[in-house]
């Protein structure tokens, strides 16, 4: 509450990982458990201060855990106030696997293939009803793959990202400006509408200046 009353209208939702303690145990010991970051995102709900959810999958998780973790979200999202947001946005994002000790000493690999996130963005269209938008994970599938989730239940491509330092320093090669953005949405049979962090249409500039990602 003091956060909000200070100006805090919103909460990223990283750090879901899998929402499975006995994956949580194994690539991410030291982070809270499954429970505690459900229930951190229904009290900000319950402050109708807006979160977004993600999963990182292509680890050590089971099939069986993707689907609950889907569940679990779709849960707390069912349990928001009527008059709040809750999760804005549900944005699923591959195990980037370079110089990370899940790959140095388990030796885990990321093995997704883009057929299969385009899979999981299909199902969490289907099981996340609740969840109004469905971002697709340019920056570690690609401009293709992104493109294809346009048309399998993504409504989001994303946007450019400044000093994205964490998935990129894991092996994360792709790059964009905001031109290309708009070019790879208009290439995939969509037209590019520019949003805020709440997902509120403002209007395109007429000259959008050219913007390198850097890291």
């Amino acid at each position: 509450m003091a956060l909000k009353e200070a100006g805090l209208d919103s909460l990223p939702g990283p750090g879901a990982e899998i929402l499975s303690d006995r994956v949580r145990r194994l690539i991410s010991k030291g982070k809270c458990g499954s429970q505690e970051w459900l229930d951190v995102m229904h009290e900000a709900h319950k402050l109708n201060i807006t979160t977004s959810a993600t999963m990182m999958f292509g680890h050590v998780e089971t099939i069986t855990e993707r689907f609950e973790h889907l569940v679990k979200i779709r849960e707390v999202q069912s349990r928001k106030p009527a008059d709040a947001k809750g999760f804005i946005a549900f944005i699923p994002w591959t195990f980037q696997d370079v110089d990370t000790l899940l790959a140095k000493i388990r030796g885990v690999h990321n093995l997704t293939t883009p057929e299969e996130y385009i899979r999981m963005i299909a199902m969490s269209r289907i099981m996340l009803p609740n969840v109004k938008n469905i971002q697709a994970s340019w920056l570690t599938v690609g401009k293709k793959t992104a493109q294809i989730c346009l048309n399998a239940g993504a409504n989001d491509f994303g946007s450019i990202m400044i000093e994205e330092n964490v998935v990129s320093a894991a092996g994360a090669p792709h790059r964009f400006t905001s031109k290309s953005i708009q070019d790879a949405i208009r290439e995939a049979g969509f037209g590019p509408q520019l949003r805020n962090q709440q997902y509120e249409f403002r209007a395109m500039p007429a000259v959008m200046e050219e913007q390198v990602i850097t890291y």
